[in-house]
């Protein structure tokens, strides 16, 4: 990505073909108001270029909130957000248009398509609204690796709910982004194509060298991930890493110790 030095202040990272990390540090965010609601309280993560990363954890507990500023959707009270080794809150307001526009892909529960565009309009869109001429060959490509090639002039009321989180999914990585959050995007879905969009983020991710951050309540959802971290109050609590044999190993234990076996595989995180 890139800003402008005629709009002051510090510019972007220039655009690179890697994925990038993510660093945030003591991060607050408290939204104002009669009684403040302290959303992220003191949050520490790493995550490494090109990991899966699934943030599981109560409603409440910060993780949209955590996807907002990584997506420079919301800026943090205090501390440190950095993606690709630039901190979010340096970037000019220019800066964080460029960097939501080309850098990151959102998909979220609800899908966000417009109703009175195409599929292929829809995924277009983000495109051409970066002034990419190329956005038409980039959708058709996309459409067509998500096997929505053919729906590509129906609308988004024509569609199932799987389609239309297919779609969602295109119009993300259409900008050619490399960090990509996915808040609850199986949650309104039944278990077919749930386990269908999952796989196909995961997919996608490989191939095209994509960090991916997802957002989710179902705990069987979060062990596509290659790791899960549990937020609770605002703060990363538990971070489990996968190991040989798809089952996941404590590093940071916080409220003791998960095996991974068989029997403890489907648990809920601790409260």
């Amino acid at each position: 990505m890139s800003d402008s030095s005629s709009s002051g202040g510090a510019a972007a990272a220039p655009r690179g073909s890697a994925p990038p990390s993510v660093s945030c540090r003591d991060v607050r965010k408290v939204y104002a108001g009669a009684e403040p609601v302290v959303a992220l309280d003191g949050l520490d993560l790493e995550v490494p270029a090109g990991e899966f990363l699934a943030l599981v954890g109560d409603s409440g507990s910060g993780k949209s909130t955590l996807l907002h500023l990584l997506g420079a959707i919301d800026r943090q009270t205090s501390g440190a957000v950095a993606v690709a080794g630039v901190e979010l809150s340096t970037l000019t307001e220019r800066g964080r248009v460029l960097y939501r526009r080309r850098e990151v892909g959102m998909v979220f529960q609800f899908f966000n398509l417009l109703p009175h565009l195409t599929v292929r309009e829809n995924v277009e869109l983000p495109r051409r609204l970066d002034g990419g001429r190329d956005a038409p060959d980039r959708a058709a490509a996309l459409l067509d690796r998500v096997g929505l090639a053919r729906r590509a002039e129906a609308h988004p009321y024509e569609l199932s709910g799987g389609e239309m989180q297919r779609v969602a999914i295109a119009r993300a990585l259409v900008t050619g982004a490399r960090l990509l959050l996915a808040d609850e995007p199986t949650g309104n879905l039944d278990s077919r194509n749930s386990e269908q969009v999952l796989a196909l983020l995961d997919e996608v991710r490989r191939e095209r060298g994509v960090t991916l951050l997802l957002a989710t309540h179902s705990r069987e959802a979060a062990r596509k991930a290659d790791r899960i971290v549990t937020l609770r109050d605002g703060r990363a609590r538990r971070s489990e890493t996968r190991v040989p044999g798809s089952r996941f190993q404590v590093s940071d234990p916080e409220d003791g110790e998960l095996d991974g076996t068989p029997e403890t595989r489907n648990q809920k995180p601790s409260r």
